[in-house]
C-alpha cells in the first residue's frame, strides 16, 4: 500500500511540473529541443552560410545599436555568439542573463570566430546560467576551439609585459591592441602559462571602464598571478573577452 501511495504521489508531482510549463531539466539547460530546432552537434555540423535554428540562453549582452543586439548565449552542450541580431530596444531590456530564446539566422565566420548572423529571435519559457568551465589546461591545444564562445575560467596565469610606457618601463596593459587608444577603449593584456603567452581582452562594449574588471586590469602589475573568467571569443586565434580578474587562489 505504501508503494502504491508513493507511486501516485510521484505521478502527481510529474503532472504538477508539466502543468506549470517548465520542461524537465530546464534549469540545467538540458531541456529537449523543440521540433525543427538544431542540437548543438547539428549546429557545429552545419556548413557556413546555411540557415540555423537554435534554442539557447542569454549569458551576457555586448551591445545594442540601431535595433541590433550582439549577445553571448549558451546551453548545456555549447555556446553561440549572436552578432547584430534584430532586436528592439524594448526587447533588448528583456534579454537578462538566463533568458531562453529561439533564434533563426545564418551561420557565419569572421577571422576564426563562428557566429550567428542576420538573426531574429523569440523569447521562450526557461532559464539557465552556465557555470564557468575551467579550460586552463586546454590552452595551446587544438581542443580549445571546441569550447568557442563558452563562459570559461583560466586559473593561475602570470601577467606579462605587453608594451612600454612613456618612461620606457614595462606595462601590463594597452588601450587597443596597439596602444593607440585611451581610457574607455578595449584593454589588451598578456598572460602566460607553461612558457606560452596569450593576449586577452576586456571588450569595452561588454565591460566598460566603470566595471570592476576594467579597473582590475588597469591595476595589474607584470608578474601578478591571476584567475580569470570570460567568454572564449576567437579572433585570429584565441582571444577571450574577460569579465572577471582576481588574484590567483
Amino acid at each position: 500500500m505504501k508503494k502504491l501511495t508513493s507511486l501516485l504521489l510521484a505521478v502527481a508531482l510529474v503532472c504538477a511540473c508539466v502543468g506549470c510549463g517548465t520542461p524537465a531539466g530546464d534549469s540545467s539547460g538540458a531541456d529537449v529541443k523543440s521540433e525543427g530546432v538544431m542540437t548543438y552537434a547539428d549546429y557545429v555540423a552545419a556548413p557556413l552560410d546555411s540557415q540555423v535554428v537554435i534554442e539557447t540562453y542569454v549569458q551576457a549582452k555586448q551591445a545594442w545599436w540601431e535595433n541590433k543586439a550582439t549577445v553571448y548565449t549558451q546551453d548545456k552542450d555549447g555556446a553561440y555568439f549572436l552578432y547584430e541580431m534584430a532586436c528592439s530596444e524594448e526587447d533588448y531590456a528583456k534579454l537578462t542573463p538566463g533568458t531562453k530564446i529561439k533564434v533563426t539566422g545564418f551561420k557565419g565566420e569572421w577571422s576564426g570566430e563562428v557566429e550567428v548572423m542576420d538573426a531574429t529571435f523569440e523569447i521562450q519559457e526557461g532559464n539557465y546560467v552556465a557555470p564557468a568551465e575551467d579550460v586552463t589546461a586546454l590552452l595551446g591545444t587544438e581542443e580549445l576551439i571546441n569550447h568557442q564562445n563558452k563562459f570559461v575560467a583560466f586559473k593561475g596565469m602570470t601577467v606579462e609585459a605587453i608594451g612600454k610606457d612613456a618612461s620606457g618601463n614595462d606595462t601590463a596593459y594597452l588601450y587597443k591592441w596597439d596602444g593607440s587608444g585611451q581610457d574607455g577603449d578595449d584593454l589588451y593584456f598578456n598572460v602566460s602559462l607553461n612558457g606560452a603567452t596569450y593576449t586577452f581582452t576586456v571588450e569595452s562594449y561588454l565591460c566598460d571602464n566603470t566595471t570592476d574588471v576594467y579597473q582590475a586590469v588597469k591595476n595589474l602589475k607584470v608578474g601578478d598571478k591571476i584567475d580569470m573568467e570570460g567568454f572564449l571569443y576567437w579572433y585570429e586565434g584565441v582571444n577571450p573577452h574577460i569579465t572577471s580578474v582576481t588574484a590567483a587562489k
